[in-house]
């Protein structure tokens, strides 16, 4: 990095459309190295997001500053590489012959070879563009991210369309790329990638950050735990639903699921009901769990 300024910065960002606010205040900051994963429900604001750090849309009000300078200096300079789902690839032509338009371009290319390679996309170099599968064309906007020696490599829904290993392929990657010192930013429905990959996990909601820390970090700010256990006969719903604590409940067959923001309280007035449970296990939420929680919370605070 030649420069100690972070290398994304929103201070207070907003971008409405109409009367509808996509970011509504926006303050974050991504630093050199770290993996960041960006999730949200559909209209939280992720896409606008994106936008506005590449420069491809302008805020209404607030900063954004990349490398200390704006989206447009940073990315002509070759700072920034990026995989958006908007915006098709050029028909007509071969996949080599876009890599190598794309190298040509960028200020600190890579040798295309080494760009088809690592990209996974060799062997198709001269297959026609529009003649690729869906997986296919995601693997060649990779290319075309990383066609050059960037220092932030943004992602929008990277793998969709991509088969389990072409997927796991593409993070191991992406793991390389952040283990040389890049920054990664990846916006994701695919919660247990982020799960996985994510040093650090970013949850938008209605265009404002409504949480931001490790994988970890937000499973803990959801303050629930998952309770699953068995029970022989018929059912009586009407008790469980009482049980203290509860956040949600699941009933299907003999098999009874729920989340607890006290666990073990759950737990003791379960067995106070007369219940005997079978296989009994407690957890903490997955990273999908604890999203739809802590969004859900925020909805009913705002309904």
């Amino acid at each position: 990095m030649t420069t100690t300024a972070p290398v994304v910065a929103f201070d207070q960002v907003s971008k409405a459309y109409g009367e509808v606010r996509a970011v509504d205040g926006l303050t974050l900051t991504l630093r050199p190295g770290e993996t960041v994963a960006l999730l949200g429900p559909n209209g939280a604001g992720k896409s606008t997001t994106l936008d506005l750090l590449l420069g491809l849309k302008q805020p209404d009000g607030g900063s954004v500053r990349l490398f200390g300078t704006t989206p447009r200096e940073a990315i002509v300079a070759g700072r920034v590489g990026a995989m958006l789902q908007s915006g098709g690839l050029m028909d007509e032509v071969t996949v080599a012959e876009l890599v190598r338009l794309a190298c040509a371009l960028h200020p600190k290319p890579y040798k295309p070879n080494d760009v088809l390679a690592r990209a996974g996309v060799a062997q198709i170099a001269d297959r026609k563009v529009n003649k690729l599968s869906g997986g296919q064309a995601q693997r060649v906007r990779f290319a075309l991210a990383t066609a050059g020696d960037s220092d932030l490599i943004v992602l929008d829904e990277p793998t969709t369309g991509m088969d389990v290993t072409t997927r796991q392929a593409f993070w191991a990657t992406m793991r390389e790329q952040a283990d040389q010192g890049r920054t990664v930013l990846f916006a994701t429905h695919y919660l247990e990638e982020a799960d996985a990959i994510a040093d650090r996990v970013l949850v938008l909601h209605r265009g404002r950050l409504l949480a931001d820390g490790t994988a970890a970090e937000i499973k803990a700010k959801a303050g629930a735990r998952r309770i699953a256990f068995d029970l022989d006969g018929v059912i009586d719903e009407a008790p469980l639903r009482e049980l203290p604590f509860l956040t949600s409940i699941d009933i299907s067959a003999q098999t009874v699921r729920i989340q607890s923001t006290d666990a073990d309280a759950t737990v003791h007035a379960l067995y106070g009901l007369g219940l005997y449970p079978r296989n009994l296990e407690v957890a903490g939420l997955g990273l999908e769990q604890a999203f739809v929680a802590i969004t859900a919370a925020e909805e009913a605070k705002q309904s």
